[in-house]
């Protein structure tokens, strides 16, 4: 049973997350050791201050729990694909028609309206709803570039269970972090002293 953790851990970013934010969306969900989980977009506040400190939304944009819930399925069907790309097996159609709708809903004019009063008219959709709309459509676009770009053959899951964490691999490392590295290290000296 995973329980959610009650603080979100200080963890450096996994390599490749600062030039691909689609990768650090897939990692916003951590799975820590003893069955604990952390959400980094658990909540709307939460979901706000993660794009923000990517330069994909202002300050306070009044994210609502809809927005919130349209980037985590967004995080999840990117996950999947990152996932189906390291594994080496086909993607699930639903998670690549997710990205694609997520990279093609953005609006780039006035909507039409119809008010039964006074009739058509054209008007920009919710502000929040917009924000929202751009940062998801930016966050799938990276993640089809990285699919499909030269850092894809680097892709690779942390290698350190329980973590759920996906990297761009440099050299030989295979951990997200040092963290990863040191528990993967001393699991496997504890099996060679056992055996």
């Amino acid at each position: 049973m995973n329980e959610p953790a009650t603080e979100e851990p200080v963890l450096p970013p996994a390599q490749g997350e600062e030039e691909h934010p689609s990768l650090a969306l897939a990692n916003s969900a951590i799975a820590l050791p003893g069955g604990h989980t952390v959400d980094l977009l658990g909540t709307p506040p939460q979901a706000n201050r993660w794009l923000t400190a990517r330069g994909l939304a202002p300050v306070d944009i009044g994210m609502q729990d809809m927005c919130a819930a349209q980037l985590r399925s967004l995080r999840e069907q990117i996950r999947s694909l990152l996932s189906a790309y390291a594994a080496g097996v086909p993607a699930l159609p639903a998670a690549v028609m997710a990205v694609n709708d997520a990279m093609t809903r953005v609006s780039t004019t006035y909507v039409l309206r119809w008010d039964d009063k006074t009739g058509p008219y054209r008007a920009t959709p919710h502000p929040t709803t917009e924000i929202v709309d751009h940062a998801l459509a930016t966050l799938a676009g990276d993640a089809a570039d990285l699919l499909t770009g030269p850092d894809a053959e680097r892709l690779t899951a942390c290698g350190s269970a329980p973590c759920n964490r996906y990297l761009l691999r440099h050299g030989r490392r295979q951990w997200c972090s040092t963290r990863c590295g040191d528990r993967a290290r001393a699991a496997r000296a504890y099996a060679r002293r056992t055996t």
